[in-house]
């Protein structure tokens, strides 16, 4: 059996989707899904995720993870998002702290740039 899938954008509506792919199952895996499919997003709380590089620590979720460990020109790491369980408050932007400088490998750890972080954080932590 081979299943066709297409990804297409949060933003695109559901109606639209709908005339586009009439035969298709629409599933939301974001934060704004529905059960079961909102496990899927990284902001998810299972818990007891462990942090990458980091021995001994874990997480609420992978968004926490990816978050607590981002680097900003005015401020650094974060720890206390490692244990938000409310999929909200997790985002740490560049509008209120400046420019993404990178993520730490690990608490801490060196500072990494984006593409090396994808990689020793984000993907392992999923």
């Amino acid at each position: 059996m081979v299943l066709d899938i297409t990804i297409a954008s949060r933003q695109s509506s559901s109606d639209k989707l709908k005339l586009r792919f009439p035969e298709a199952v629409i599933v939301d895996v974001t934060s704004r899904g529905s059960d079961p499919w909102l496990h899927f997003s990284p902001f998810y709380p299972h818990g007891g995720i462990p942090v990458p590089l980091s021995a001994a620590l874990t997480a609420a979720s992978v968004e926490g993870i990816w978050q607590a460990l981002k680097v900003f020109e005015s401020c650094d790491s974060d720890t206390a998002k490692l244990s938000v369980s409310t999929m909200k408050g997790i985002k740490r932007t560049s509008r209120s702290y400046g420019k993404v400088l990178g993520h730490r490998a690990g608490v801490n750890g060196d500072l990494l740039g984006y593409l090396e972080a994808r990689k020793l954080i984000y993907l392992p932590a999923r």
